[in-house]
């Protein structure tokens, strides 16, 4: 597979190993966000804490990514997006290591904070890439595949840290991590040279960096369309993983699973979105309306089905076809979301991201309100009704874009 830059059909060709390994960092992204989640309880022995307090090590993660977003989208607009993502892969294997070597329960804590910060550029600057190189036509059944990488990361970061737990061994899956990320980071350096000067820096600010990113900001901000979409992904977080996050308890609460046994019920949801991936060339024919509002619907009807039906099963179902609908729209999203300032990509896909994982984490707190004062069925019925909601609004803005 080759493409060509935006900028030109004639534009030199891209190597064809350059969204695979863009995927590849991401599918590294993934399993360090989730493989401390099934440690907990071997951390807090391990170390003489609470499983509470052993969550900072999750808390640490993702906040310090969350907020580092806002970074690195005006550094890969500065000095080009595959570098800042090469570089970025080889800042996570430190991190990586330092984990693997922490002393104690604080600097575990505080590597973990700055294992976030450097796998912060890995996804929001690798699709800003792709929007750089790849025409709108084609972006989002490649965005789709780019995150095969991130979902099989998601669910291996999960099963590699129950695995690491099982055995007695935490720091085991952070030595693997660090030395898949060198690998990585090291063939992303490489190939960054052979890429075509368009596909290596697209936009070059000039003066002071901090002024320039607080700049680039304000004009990504300014635009109405930009606004109408960072909006869209925060709402689409918050009720997505509003429900999402209680979807375990739920059917442990309501059908007497072991946690264990839910846990891996939810983990089915990244098998809905391989399958997406797997078939987006074919989806994306829809066209962006149509799987929006398909997307929405399926997750919706999803969270209904988990949240009413009488048998545990249902989850699983639920799960994966709540899996599919996400992807469906969530890659509509992203694909617009390239577009919101083409000439400050990596600015607005950092805004992008930071929305979608601010809007999550909103979702969440305000999800665990509703549930300690109505249940976890209250919670997947009202962000059922609101992921429609929000898809619907979004299908019709795009309608009127058009």
């Amino acid at each position: 597979m080759t493409m060509t830059t935006d900028s030109s059909s004639s534009a030199p060709a891209i190597p064809a190993l350059a969204v695979p390994l863009l995927s590849l960092a991401a599918f590294g992204s993934g399993i360090s966000l989730r493989v401390t989640d099934p440690m907990l309880p071997h951390l807090a022995t391990e170390f003489g804490v609470t499983v509470g307090e052993a969550a900072q090590v999750i808390t640490a993660f993702s906040l310090s990514y969350s907020f580092s977003l806002l970074i690195f989208g005006p550094f890969g607009d500065r000095y080009g997006k595959y570098l800042a993502v090469g570089l970025s892969a080889m800042a996570s294997a430190l991190g990586a290591l330092l984990c693997a070597l922490a002393p104690g329960y604080g600097a575990l804590v505080a590597a973990r904070m700055f294992a976030g910060v450097s796998a912060a550029a890995l996804i929001p600057l690798s699709m800003a890439w792709i929007g750089d190189v790849v025409p709108y036509q084609q972006r989002q059944a490649v965005i789709a595949r780019f995150l095969i990488g991130q979902v099989l990361g998601l669910s291996s970061g999960v099963l590699l840290g129950g695995l690491a737990a099982d055995v007695h061994n935490w720091r085991l899956p952070f030595f693997l991590i660090a030395i898949a990320f060198v690998l990585v980071g090291t063939a992303l350096l490489v190939l960054n040279r052979r890429l075509p000067a368009a596909a290596r820096i697209t936009h070059r600010a000039e003066g002071n960096a901090l002024s320039r990113s607080f700049l680039e900001f304000r004009e990504v901000l300014n635009k109405r369309w930009a606004r109408v979409i960072l909006l869209t992904v925060f709402l689409e977080g918050a009720f997505l993983y509003g429900a999402f996050a209680f979807i375990a308890t739920h059917v442990h609460l309501r059908f007497g699973l072991s946690l264990t046994s839910a846990g891996a019920l939810v983990m089915v949801f990244g098998l809905g979105g391989f399958v997406f991936a797997l078939a987006s060339r074919r989806l994306v024919r829809l066209g962006e309306r149509r799987l929006t509002i398909a997307g929405g619907m399926m997750v919706g009807l999803s969270y209904l089905a988990v949240g009413l039906v009488p048998a545990w099963g249902w989850g699983g179902i639920g799960c994966f076809a709540a899996g599919i609908g996400f992807y469906m729209m969530h890659t509509t999203l992203q694909a617009n979301a390239t577009q919101m300032d083409p000439a400050r990509r990596g600015a607005a896909m950092s805004a992008f991201a930071c929305s979608f994982f601010l809007g999550q984490s909103a979702g969440v707190g305000l999800a665990g309100v509703v549930v300690s004062l109505a249940g976890t069925g209250a919670v997947l019925l009202i962000c059922a009704l609101g992921i429609v909601v929000v898809a619907l609004r979004f299908a019709h803005r795009l309608k009127l874009a058009r």
